[in-house]
């Protein structure tokens, strides 16, 4: 996979949000006509995308809070699937 730009600055699609639901203890991506639940990390970095972060602005958020030699292929690899169901633009 080809890394991302990292001046891309993603945001949530239209008609997409964040919910937590406090209920089920589980934080939720609401979009037309689907309710996906996210782990911590995914719900990390949706949360991130809102528009004024680039790609690597991000990223290097997340170096800070979790380690690891691939984070970077990972969150463009989960950008990039976010951006293909419509979750980010």
């Amino acid at each position: 996979m080809t890394e991302l730009s990292p001046d891309w600055t993603p945001r949530l699609g239209r008609g997409a949000r964040l919910h937590r639901d406090a209920v089920r203890g589980v934080d939720l991506l609401l979009v037309p006509e689907r309710a996906v639940t996210l782990n911590p990390t995914a719900s990390a970095v949706l949360g991130m995308c809102d528009g004024t972060r680039t790609v690597a602005d991000i990223s290097e958020a997340l170096s800070v809070r979790y380690e690891g030699p691939e984070l970077r292929a990972d969150l463009d690899a989960f950008l990039a699937a976010a951006r293909r169901e419509r979750w980010l633009r």
